[in-house]
C-alpha cells in the first residue's frame, strides 16, 4: 500500500511514497482543502459548492463537483473520498495529515510536561517542528468558513512554542532560551505567560537586574496599552526578585563509610535508547535537587533490553555521586520469585546493617530500609520483578535515592513511579546495533541482507545481539547466507542461539509464568500468522466445541494478561473502535513451536467466526454482489459476541479484517477448517469485487477451491469456479473465464442448483458479448433469465434483462432494447436494488446517445454516476464517467471530456481492465487531435494500439493503425 501524506501547514500538498503529486487547478484544490480541514467528517455538498464557487456557482455545480471528486480520487490512487448523505468526507489516518500529526506531538509533549518529563516533551516538539512548513494553506484563498479551524491551528502553534520554552527551562537551559522568549514576545507582547518565563530565565542564569527590567517593561506596556497592571503571577515574581536571599542551611558532616557498588558490567553504547537515558537522568537530577526519591519502572517484552538500560542508567548516575549502587535480582521470571522480606535483608546488609540489628518482621525491615535511604543518594537496581507487591516494600519514602525496577509485566499500581515501556528498536537503530557487533564494513557490503536479518530478528535487541555474535564469530559467513537461514520461521529460534545466550530461553521464562487459559491462547495465536487480530479471536480459541458466545469477559481478561506480560501487543483500534492486537514475530515463532494439533484446531473456530462476521457484513454491503452465496452460516459455527456492533460499517470491517481473514485460508487444513475456509473465501469475494482487488480475490479463491475439493463439497467447488471465472473476465483472460464458467455451470446443473447455473450461464453470456458474439451472448442471457425466473431470483432477472437489452442495442434493435432496459429498471426499483437500477439507467443513457438524444443521455448519466458515487462504487462510476466523457467529446465540450476520460482511464488502469483502457486511450487520442496536440494524441493512439494487440482484437487494432498511418508517415 502506498504511503500518503497530506499537507495543510504551508502550501496545500499531497505526497505519495515521498513524491509530490499534481492536484489540478484551483477548484479541485479548494475542494480537497475543504475536505481535509474537516477530515473524517461529512462536508455538505452545499458547503463545498460555496467554497469552490463562492460567488456565482453554475447550474451544473453538483455534477461538476462529482467530477472534481473523481479527479482527486484518481490522483490519490486509493479510495479516500466517500460520498455520504448530501455531502462528502475524506478518510485520512491521523499519521497521514500534518495538522493532526503536529497536534498529536504537541498533545504528547503536553502530557510529558504534566508528568515532569521535559526531555520527552522536547523530543516530541522536535518531531512536530518539520510538519509546520508555514501558515496553513499559505498558497490558497481562505474561505470565511475556515476561520475557526485556522485560528485553532495558530493557537496550537503558539502552544507548541510555549511548551518548548517551559521544557527547556525545566531542563536548565535558562540562558539559551532567553533569545527565543524575546522573539515570541515580539509576536505576542501581551501574553503574560511568556513574560513570566523570560523573568524566570533571566533570574536563573544570574541576570537578576535584567529580570527586574523585564518586569518594569511589561508593567509599563500593560499600563500604557491596556490601562491595567500585570497579573498576580508576574507581581509575585517581582516580589521574589527583590526579597533577600536566606543563607543555605549547613548539613552536618557525615562519618566516613565505604560505599558499595554491585553494578554489573555496563553496556558502553546503548543503541537506540539515548532518549530514555536522557529523560531518566534529567528526572533524577530534578527530584534530587528537591530532595525527593525517584522510582522508575522499566517494562517491556523479553529480550528488549530492560536490564541493560537500568544498569546503564545506574552507571551514569554513579558519575554524580559516590554513594551506594546496589543490584538485586528478584527472580520474577522463575517458578519461585524472591520474597520481599529476603530481599530487604540483603539490601540492608549491603548498606551496613548486621544480622544482630536486622529486624525479623517484613514491615520493620521495610521501615529500616526507608530510614537508611532517607539520607543517602543511593541507587538500587531491582532486576526482574514479579509484581508490584514484591517491589513496594523495597521503595524509599523520602530522601534523594533512586530505585530502578525492571519487569516483564506492567505495574500501574505503582502510581508514584515513572513508567518507561520499552519497545523494539526502530529500523535504523537496529541496523546500527548490528553494525556495531559485526562491523560496519560487512553491513555496508551487504545492506539488503543486513536489513533482512534485522527484520527477521524483529528489531529485538537480544535477537540482534545473538545474530551479531554468531556472525562476528564467523567472519567468512556471508550475511546473505545467514539471512536465508533466518527466513525459515520453523528454524529461526534455533539459529538465534550462541553459547548460553538464546532467544528461545528468554521467551520460555515469560511463557512459563502464564496461567492455563493465557498459555492456551498464546500458543494458538501463534498459528494466525504475521497479522493483527481483534480481541474476539481469543474468545473463539478458548470456546468449547459448541456455539456458546459467552465468555467475552474471560477473553478480555486473558488478553489483559498477555498484554501486561508483553507477549501480545496492542497496536491500535479496528473500524468499530475495538482494540486490535499483534504478536512480535519471534514470540509468534515460539508460540507456534509450543502449539500442538489441539491448539491448532482451535483456530477452526476463528475461521468460523470470520465467516459469520463476513457473512453479516455482506448482507449489509451497499452493493449487492452478482454471484452465488453459500448456504447460511451453519448453526454449529462459532460466532463473535456482539456481531451487529462489529459489522455496523461493513466496508470498514472488511477494510480492517480482510488481510487476517485471507491469511487463514491457506493453512486451513492444519486447522481442520476446510469447510469454513472455502465459505469464508466466497464471502470475501463481494468486498474484493467492490475494491477491485483481483489478485487478492484470485489467491483467496485458489485456496478455497483446494479446500472445497479436499472436503468433497461440489457445491462449494461450483461457487468458487464461477468466482474465479469472474476474476479472469476482469483481467481480460476470456478463454480461461469461459472454461471456468462452463465447469461451474455443469456442476450446478448436476446438483440441480438452478440459481447457481443461471449465474454461471449469465457470466458466460457477458464474455460472449465482450468478444462480439452476439448470438451466443443473447442465447446465454435468455437461458439465464429463464433459470432466474424458475427460482424467483428477481435480482438475477434484472441482471439478465439488462444483458439482453445491451445485446439488442448493439444489434440496432433500439425499441426492443428500450423495453428490456425499462423493465429491468422497474424491477430493480421494485426490489430496492439501487445499484442494478443505476446500471439500467446507464444503459438507457447509452441508448439515448445512439439515438442522438444527447440531452437525455447526459441527464441519465448524471443520475447513474450520482448513485454509483453514493454507493462508493468507483469501478462502475468510472465506466459511467467514460460514457459521459465520450458524450462530451462528441458534443465539443473538450475540457470536461478530458477530465472525465482521464478519470475513467485511471479507474481502468487500477482495475486492470485493458479493453476499457484501450477504448479510453483511443478517445483521448481523438480529443488531443482536436486540440491540435499531435504528440500527445499520437502517444494515446500508440497506447491503445499496444493494448488492442495484447488483446488480439483485430478490428480495433486495424482501426487504430489506419488512424495512425498518415500521422506517422507525415
Amino acid at each position: 500500500m502506498a504511503e500518503i501524506r497530506f499537507h495543510l501547514l504551508g502550501p496545500l500538498g499531497v505526497e505519495i511514497d515521498g513524491r509530490q503529486v499534481p492536484l489540478g487547478g484551483r477548484k479541485p484544490r479548494l475542494l480537497l482543502a475543504a475536505l481535509l480541514l474537516e477530515s473524517g467528517a461529512l462536508v455538505s455538498t452545499d458547503s463545498l459548492i460555496d467554497v469552490v464557487w463562492p460567488e456565482d456557482p453554475p447550474r451544473s455545480a453538483a455534477a461538476n463537483l462529482r467530477t472534481y471528486v473523481h479527479s482527486l480520487r484518481r490522483v490519490l490512487t486509493e479510495d479516500r473520498i466517500h460520498r455520504g448523505p448530501a455531502g462528502y468526507r475524506i478518510a485520512v489516518a491521523r499519521d497521514e495529515l500534518d495538522t493532526t500529526v503536529f497536534a498529536d506531538h504537541v498533545a504528547t509533549a503536553r502530557r510529558a510536561m504534566a508528568e515532569d518529563r521535559p526531555a520527552d516533551a522536547l523530543t516530541q516538539l522536535a518531531a512536530a517542528e518539520p510538519h509546520w512548513r508555514g501558515a496553513p494553506l499559505a498558497d490558497m484563498p481562505h474561505h470565511h468558513s475556515w476561520g475557526p479551524v485556522l485560528a485553532r491551528l495558530d493557537e496550537l502553534r503558539l502552544e507548541a512554542d510555549e511548551l518548548r520554552v517551559r521544557a527547556r527551562l525545566a531542563c536548565g537551559e535558562h540562558r539559551d532560551v532567553v533569545p527565543d522568549l524575546r522573539e515570541l514576545l515580539v509576536r505576542d507582547p501581551f501574553r503574560e505567560e511568556l513574560w513570566a518565563h523570560l523573568i524566570v530565565a533571566l533570574d536563573r542564569c544570574g541576570r537578576r537586574a535584567e529580570a527586574v527590567e523585564a518586569y518594569d517593561e511589561v508593567e509599563r506596556l500593560f499600563r500604557e496599552e491596556m490601562g491595567a497592571a500585570p497579573g498576580p503571577r508576574l507581581r509575585d515574581l517581582r516580589a521574589r526578585l527583590t526579597a533577600p536571599v536566606p543563607p543555605a542551611p549547613r548539613r552536618p558532616p557525615r562519618s566516613p563509610r565505604r560505599t558499595v557498588c554491585q553494578l554489573p558490567l555496563d553496556v558502553p553504547d546503548l543503541t537506540g535508547r539515548e532518549e530514555h537515558v536522557a529523560d531518566v537522568i534529567a528526572l533524577v537530577r530534578r527530584r534530587q535537587a528537591a530532595g525527593d526519591p525517584t522510582v522508575v519502572v522499566i517494562s517491556g517484552p523479553p529480550g528488549v533490553g530492560k536490564s541493560s538500560l537500568a544498569v546503564h542508567i545506574a552507571h551514569r548516575l554513579r558519575r554524580d555521586t559516590d554513594d551506594d549502587h546496589l543490584h538485586v535480582g528478584l527472580a520474577g521470571t522463575t517458578a519461585a520469585p524472591r520474597r520481599a522480606s529476603d530481599v530487604l535483608g540483603e539490601v540492608l546488609r549491603s548498606l551496613g546493617a548486621s544480622d544482630k540489628t536486622l529486624p525479623s518482621d517484613e514491615s520493620e525491615r521495610a521501615a529500616a530500609l526507608r530510614s537508611a535511604l532517607s539520607h543517602r543518594s543511593s541507587c538500587v537496581v531491582l532486576d526482574d520483578a514479579a509484581s508490584a507487591a514484591q517491589v513496594r516494600p523495597l521503595l524509599p519514602g523520602t530522601g534523594p535515592s533512586v530505585v530502578l525496577v525492571t519487569s516483564r509485566i506492567r505495574m500501574p499500581e505503582l502510581t508514584a513511579a515513572r513508567h518507561v515501556e520499552l519497545d523494539v528498536l526502530d529500523h535504523d537503530s537496529a541496523l546500527r546495533l548490528l553494525s556495531g557487533i559485526v562491523g560496519t564494513a560487512r553491513v555496508q557490503a551487504e545492506p539488503e541482507h543486513a536489513a533482512r536479518i534485522v527484520d527477521s530478528c524483529g528489531k529485538l535487541p537480544l535477537a540482534l545481539w545473538v545474530a551479531g555474535a554468531r556472525l562476528a564469530g564467523r567472519r567468512r559467513l556471508s550475511l546473505s547466507y545467514f539471512a536465508d537461514r533466518l527466513a525459515d520461521e520453523r528454524r529461526r529460534l534455533d539459529e538465534l542461539r550462541v553459547g548460553d545466550l538464546a532467544v528461545r530461553a528468554s521467551l520460555e521464562l515469560s511463557y512459563a509464568r502464564l496461567p492455563g487459559e493465557a498459555a492456551t491462547a498464546f500458543r494458538a495465536l501463534g498459528a494466525l500468522g504475521p497479522v493483527s487480530f481483534p480481541g474476539w479471536t481469543v474468545g473463539a480459541i478458548l470456546a468449547g466445541d459448541n456455539t456458546d458466545t459467552t465468555g467475552a469477559d474471560t477473553a478480555e481478561a486473558v488478553l489483559d494478561v498477555l498484554v501486561d506480560a508483553h507477549l501480545v501487543e496492542l497496536v491500535g483500534e479496528d473500524a468499530t473502535g475495538a482494540p486490535r492486537y499483534r504478536m512480535h514475530d519471534l514470540l509468534r515463532c515460539y508460540a507456534a513451536e509450543r502449539a500442538d494439533d489441539t491448539d491448532r484446531r482451535r483456530i477452526r473456530r476463528v475461521v468460523e467466526g470470520y465467516y459469520a462476521a463476513a457473512s453479516a457484513s455482506v448482507e449489509r454491503m451497499p452493493v449487492r454482489y452478482f454471484g452465488v452465496a453459500p448456504t447460511p452460516v451453519p448453526p454449529t459455527y462459532w460466532r463473535p459476541h456482539d456481531l451487529d456492533r462489529l459489522v455496523r460499517d461493513p466496508v470498514a470491517w472488511f477494510d480492517a479484517e480482510h488481510p487476517t481473514a485471507a491469511a487463514l485460508l491457506e493453512p486451513a487444513a492444519g486447522f481442520a477448517a476446510d469447510g469454513a475456509a472455502w465459505r469464508l473465501a466466497t464471502v470475501l469475494t463481494p468486498y474484493y469485487d467492490l475494491r477491485n482487488r483481483w489478485e487478492d480475490w484470485w489467491r483467496a479463491d485458489e485456496h478455497a477451491l483446494t479446500a472445497a475439493r479436499r472436503t468433497g463439497d461440489r457445491h462449494g467447488e461450483a461457487i468458487v469456479l464461477r468466482d474465479l471465472g469472474q476474476v479472469r473476465v476482469y483481467q481480460d483472460r476470456y478463454e480461461e473465464a469461459l472454461r471456468l464458467f462452463d465447469r461451474s455451470a455443469e456442476l450446478f446443473a448436476r446438483l440441480g442448483h438452478a440459481q447457481g447455473e443461471a449465474v454461471a450461464v449469465a457470466s458466460r453470456g457477458t464474455v460472449h458479448r465482450i468478444r462480439g458474439d452476439r448470438a451466443r451472448a443473447l442465447e446465454c442471457s435468455r437461458r439465464a433469465l429463464e433459470l432466474f425466473s424458475q427460482v424467483g431470483d428477481l435480482h438475477g432477472e434484472a441482471v439478465a434483462r439488462i444483458a439482453i437489452g445491451t445485446v439488442r442495442m448493439d444489434e440496432g434493435a433500439f425499441d426492443d432494447a428500450e423495453t428490456w432496459f425499462t423493465d429491468a429498471y422497474a424491477l430493480a426499483c421494485a426490489i430496492g436494488d439501487r445499484h442494478r437500477a443505476a446500471h439500467a439507467v446507464h444503459r438507457q443513457a447509452l441508448l439515448h446517445q445512439r439515438r442522438g438524444q444527447l440531452g437525455l443521455a447526459r441527464q441519465r448519466l448524471d443520475e447513474a454516476i450520482a448513485v454509483f458515487d453514493d454507493l462508493d462504487d468507483d469501478h462502475c462510476a468510472g465506466y459511467a464517467q467514460q460514457s459521459l466523457g465520450e458524450l462530451c467529446l462528441r458534443s465539443g465540450e473538450l475540457a470536461h471530456a478530458q477530465l472525465l476520460l482521464a478519470n475513467s482511464l485511471a479507474v481502468h488502469r487500477d482495475t486492470g481492465d485493458r479493453r476499457s483502457e484501450a477504448v479510453v486511450s483511443q478517445r483521448l487520442g481523438e480529443l488531443h487531435e482536436s486540440l491540435g496536440q499531435e504528440q500527445t494524441s499520437r502517444d494515446y493512439f500508440h497506447r491503445a494500439l499496444a493494448l488492442w494487440r495484447e488483446l488480439s482484437a483485430e478490428p480495433q487494432r486495424s482501426a487504430v493503425e489506419r488512424r495512425l498511418r498518415p500521422v506517422d508517415e507525415a
